[in-house]
């Protein structure tokens, strides 16, 4: 069967670069694959030429402590073609077990290299050490020995350490440090959820405002539980702005701080295979943080603890500022003032007889609020009180919660008992609630309990505990 002369000339026409009619179908498929071939083409442009496997690391460029480990890659070019995106070599961290004592550092061995050697252009030859003052700290710049003046030496060895405090390495004469993959300069890091380079998508972000007022049981204080922090929690953060405290327990059961009505200080705490971060601020502002992740649950409560007036409060201080670490109170509360503070004279009181026997202690122990081991850190006289300042180290009892620093009250300008400074002592304290209830505090009644500690008392008061009803006081 003849063509048609049209379809001939539709062809003839195409030969000197008209349109060809085909069919729709065909011109779709061809369409497609022009589209992926310029896809192809377009992302070939820039890896046209391409790398070689890489090839093994090498050996650590130090024999003890830190050092650099290097492996390297080649690029095939094809002519006319783009040369190869990236690094032809990459550097990683290695290990090694710690350099033996005595053993010359990296760079000091490379300055050590030019002793007795001439490099001024005259005959003078000096003794090098590093110096770590010069701009750029990847120069080999070493110190004449007796002298004010420093010579670089050129670049220092890949794989020397950038300062003796640093854990950059210098690798091509630049400081830098591993990520979480540990090659050199890589910037990798480990995101939220514990993943090296990941985009923390393979854990779940848990934000939670807990805002009950008070204890399910309707006390005014206690302990309540706020949530479960489970195993395998990492970047955890909580913040309290109340009047509360924060408590953080085990699976255990054990406390980690603030537990069995006693307040710990500020600090850091290993629980769960992590360090946890506990601080609290002069306004109460409580915050805990740990970067995780954790070996076992967690169970983070609140407890409400009534403030004693006037009360010492840690805050969150620096080593230097330990010795202040303590804040006056704040006399705010309407119908309390203090009197002015003298300091405390003792010489001229009459010794007074303390309680003795068994039946005088089981007696103070079961009457008593509070019962617990304290040292005094300072005696002060308040008006016609005594005021010490005392640390406690371990309560026996306690029907509200201690903090690790208080002020105990004494009736008197000479107290029975006396108790003297820098001495240990066990103590039965009352809680005293003036009737306005402005005023809260420890209160050591005229001839009551305190002994000086030992382990004989300590065994005496523990077996006086047994003997004595655990019921708290009414009210």
């Amino acid at each position: 069967m003849p063509r048609p002369v049209g379809t001939q000339e539709a062809r003839s026409k195409h030969s000197v670069g008209k349109l060809w009619p085909w069919p729709g179908p065909v011109v779709l498929l061809i369409w497609i694959y022009l589209c992926c071939g310029l896809e192809g083409r377009t992302q070939g442009r820039s890896g046209s030429s391409e790398w070689t496997p890489w090839g093994a690391w090498s050996g650590c460029s130090s024999t003890c402590g830190q050092g650099a480990s290097v492996r390297s890659r080649r690029c095939l070019r094809i002519p006319r073609e783009h040369a190869c995106g990236g690094d032809s070599h990459q550097y990683r961290l290695c290990r090694l077990s710690e350099c033996p004592s005595g053993a010359m550092p990296f760079r000091e061995l490379q300055c050590a290299l030019y002793n007795n050697r001439p490099v001024l252009g005259n005959q003078a030859t000096y003794q090098w050490v590093p110096f770590y003052g010069a701009p750029n700290l990847c120069d080999l710049n070493c110190l004449a020995k007796g002298h004010t003046f420093y010579y670089t030496f050129g670049r220092v060895l890949d794989g020397t350490p950038c300062s003796p405090d640093s854990e950059g390495l210098c690798i091509n004469g630049r400081c830098l440090t591993a990520g979480c993959d540990g090659v050199l300069g890589s910037g990798t890091h480990e995101d939220h959820c514990g993943q090296c380079g990941g985009r923390n998508g393979s854990c779940l972000f848990v934000h939670r405002v807990f805002s009950e007022a008070s204890p399910p049981s309707g006390q005014s204080y206690g302990y309540w539980n706020v949530t479960l922090i489970p195993t395998g929690a990492r970047h955890i953060r909580v913040t309290d702005r109340s009047r509360n405290y924060l408590a953080l327990m085990g699976s255990d059961g054990r406390y980690v701080f603030n537990g069995d009505w006693a307040i710990d200080w500020p600090g850091a705490f290993e629980v769960a295979g992590t360090q946890v971060h506990y601080s609290r601020t002069s306004d109460h502002v409580e915050s805990l943080w740990a970067v995780g992740p954790t070996g076992e649950d967690l169970h983070l409560q609140s407890h409400r603890s009534p403030l004693r007036q006037p009360q010492t409060r840690e805050v969150e201080v620096g080593p230097q500022e330990a010795a202040s670490a303590w804040t006056k109170p704040a006399l705010s509360s309407p119908g309390f003032s203090l009197p002015p503070e003298q300091p405390s004279d003792t010489e001229t009181c009459q010794p007074c007889p303390g309680a003795k026997g068994r039946t005088q202690r089981l007696l103070h122990y079961c009457r008593s609020d509070f019962v617990f081991r304290a040292r005094v850190l300072a005696r002060l006289r308040v008006g016609e009180e005594t005021r010490y300042d005392i640390q406690v180290q371990h309560s026996y009892k306690n029907w509200t919660p201690l903090e690790r620093r208080e002020f105990l009250w004494a009736p008197g300008a000479c107290p029975c008992p006396l108790l003297a400074p820098r001495a240990e002592y066990l103590v039965a304290a009352q809680r005293h609630i003036n009737y306005e209830g402005t005023l809260d505090r420890l209160l050591l009644p005229h001839a009551g309990y305190a002994r000086p500690w030992t382990p004989r008392e300590d065994a005496r008061i523990q077996e006086v505990a047994r003997r004595c009803p655990q019921a708290p006081p009414l009210g």
